[in-house]
């Protein structure tokens, strides 16, 4: 990962654009710090494509359109590289962004980047209709840039899935492993599988009735995950619901879309939880000083 972000710091000095490819079910949490602030450095505009977005809460999904057209030198468009005809729009969106450039002897050169398992490498065989990029449903297949013509004007660069050192909100990195942008080994899929019913319970409780024909009322995010295991008959020895294997199938029911359209994050939620979360920080760090003035008082 190191090694990734200082060869994009070096390619974003020759880069007219940069086109961040995010998970449309979490906008936020998958975007990559790392690349903002390398852009931003060089003062270069965004296109920010939401992919999956035939797996996200199409509601939310516009929220989220409108809330990154707000922010600096930002475009988004909602895609799903499942539709060819939603892929095909992009260099046109690309054009408009950067009419300055486009032509043989002043290509428009376009870095792609995102998070490990997002959708990169297969919008890049659709933009460029012939395989030129690994695919695999597990994060991290790119392991090197790639830099390839669309046509005669246009120059994409194809860079390796990035996650950043340190995840600050512990909520993001549940999200993106309930997504599958994390490795099955750097996680506990029953601590996710939980995470992710304690969503569905509160956004998306008639989905889940629906799907495992579970009562929902009252019951908290392990109820969920047993109610799984109960309801598909998983038991391990001596008769106790397998968890671990409702967990399982929990989140790829999710992934897969199987349980319906949804948003793990809104605008709305995202902003409440970064509010209560510093709250919860300031609290930890005004007892910290409360205990250590304390201290020093009695000594």
């Amino acid at each position: 990962m190191n090694a990734a972000r200082k060869k994009a710091a070096e390619t974003m000095k020759t880069t007219d654009l940069v086109i961040e490819v995010l998970d449309a079910r979490i906008p936020r949490a998958s975007c990559n710090p790392m690349v903002e602030e390398l852009r931003l450095f060089r003062q270069r505009p965004s296109l920010k494509i939401l992919n999956k977005s035939d797996l996200a809460d199409p509601a939310v999904t516009k929220e989220w359109i409108a809330f990154f057209e707000k922010e600096n030198q930002t475009h988004a468009v909602a895609i799903s590289t499942k539709n060819p005809a939603e892929v095909a729009r992009i260099p046109a969106l690309c054009q408009e962004i950067v009419p300055n450039r486009g032509e043989a002897s002043k290509p428009l050169r376009m870095m792609i980047m995102g998070i490990p398992n997002v959708g990169k490498s297969t919008l890049m065989n659709m933009l460029l209709k012939r395989r030129v990029a690994a695919v695999g449903d597990v994060p991290a297949v790119t392991k090197s840039q790639q830099r390839l013509y669309l046509n005669k004007g246009m120059i994409l660069i194809d860079t390796p899935g990035m996650l950043w050192p340190k995840i600050h909100y512990p909520s993001d990195g549940l999200m993106l492993a309930a997504s599958h942008a994390v490795g099955v080994n750097a996680l506990i899929e029953e601590e996710v599988a939980v995470f992710l019913a304690e969503i569905l319970l509160a956004r998306y409780p008639a989905l889940l009735a629906a799907r495992y024909g579970m009562e929902t009322a009252g019951a908290d995010g392990f109820d969920v995950v047993e109610g799984v295991a109960k309801r598909r008959g998983f038991r391990v020895k001596g008769g106790d619901a397998d968890v671990e294997k409702a967990s399982h199938v929990l989140l790829n029911d999710y992934r897969s879309g199987a349980l319906g359209r949804i948003s793990l994050e809104s605008p709305e939620t995202r902003n409440a939880m970064m509010t209560a979360f510093d709250a919860e920080q300031e609290k930890e760090r005004s007892a910290r000083e409360q205990k250590a003035l304390s201290g020093n008082l009695a000594d």
